[in-house]
């Protein structure tokens, strides 16, 4: 079923979620299973799968030179839907990306989903490689998620690379895409990035998950201008309780967003870490319970496959 259809049956209803990460290469199945056996209860129509782009390491030749090899950390997104699927009877919602990925590879993992009776994806761009300054684009793929939204989007159409078919093999995604209450820090400014947001919707997104936010107000602006640009489908926001003091600087660093004062100042307070973990949870539960209050259609937790202080955040509030 579409996220867009569980939403619409839910008659407003705030619906439960969360994303996580693919094991370490090495790690088997149970891994995964251990992250979501504990939220189940919380009925979650939908469970998220990042995907994680190749990286680079140096390795000394015997030469004495440095060479260059790719390897990839995490196993395959698309495998991992399927188990979840045939596990847990909910539907998986599989990232897809731009790095790393030619828009060959990407139609052939689409052809996959699509077989395995996967409705919707997130598309993204990604992230950069740790060894590069900037995102660097894959030769043969898409620079951006607006080019990956499209080429999804003419594969509904029944438009592939090669070749155009009849309405017999086209597929049906629903496709959502990210969205930023604090602007996406390529953007020069808010507006802009409201400007691609917008074309995003455009070309087809069904609805959009937010990058987590610790300041509600944040989120609320951020609704309120999508309906201004005339943006109305579904806006998810993104949630991740903070659990360590290390993420006072951690966070902002990677997903540059802010902190509130209230929250820095009441986990500089804490004597333990343990302290920091309940405040963070706290904080949660409290803004969830407005992001419930206010209407928010779901509340998607990035959960690091850790599942328990999402557990105790659900606890408190389903």
């Amino acid at each position: 079923m579409k996220i867009t259809e569980h939403i619409q049956n839910a008659k407003g209803k705030t619906l439960f979620s969360f994303e996580l990460l693919p094991p370490v290469k090495g790690n088997s199945i149970n891994g995964i299973y251990d992250a979501i056996d504990p939220l189940m209860e919380f009925n979650p129509p939908f469970i998220d799968v990042t995907y994680h782009r190749e990286d680079y390491i140096y390795k000394e030749r015997e030469d004495g030179l440095l060479e260059k090899v790719s390897y990839r950390k995490r196993p395959g997104t698309v495998a991992i839907c399927a188990a979840i699927m045939n596990r847990y009877k909910v539907d998986a919602v599989p990232h897809l990306i731009c790095g790393g990925f030619t828009k060959e590879e990407t139609e052939n993992a689409l052809i996959d989903l699509q077989f395995l009776g996967i409705d919707n994806v997130l598309v993204l761009r990604g992230d950069a490689r740790k060894a590069d300054a900037a995102f660097v684009p894959t030769p043969g793929g898409h620079s951006h998620a607006t080019g990956l939204l499209k080429q999804v989007m003419d594969m509904n159409q029944g438009k592939y690379l090669h070749e155009d078919h009849d309405h017999t093999y086209k597929t049906d995604f629903c496709i959502g895409v990210a969205g930023y209450p604090e602007k996406h820090f390529e953007s020069p400014n808010l507006k802009t990035d409201f400007k691609y947001l917008k074309k995003k919707v455009e070309l087809g997104a069904g609805f959009i998950v937010t990058q987590m936010f610790y300041d509600i107000q944040k989120y609320k602006d951020f609704v309120a201008m999508c309906r201004e640009n005339d943006i109305h489908v579904p806006i998810i926001p993104g949630l991740k309780p903070i659990t360590s003091s290390k993420q006072l600087v951690s966070l902002p660093k990677m997903f540059h967003i802010d902190i509130p004062v209230a929250l820095s100042e009441a986990v500089s307070k804490c004597k333990s870490e343990a302290e920091v973990k309940e405040v963070g949870i706290e904080w949660m539960i409290a803004q969830c319970k407005e992001l419930i209050q206010i209407g928010a259609p779901v509340l998607h937790f990035y959960t690091m496959s850790n599942p328990g202080p999402t557990k105790r955040i659900a606890e408190a509030i389903f």
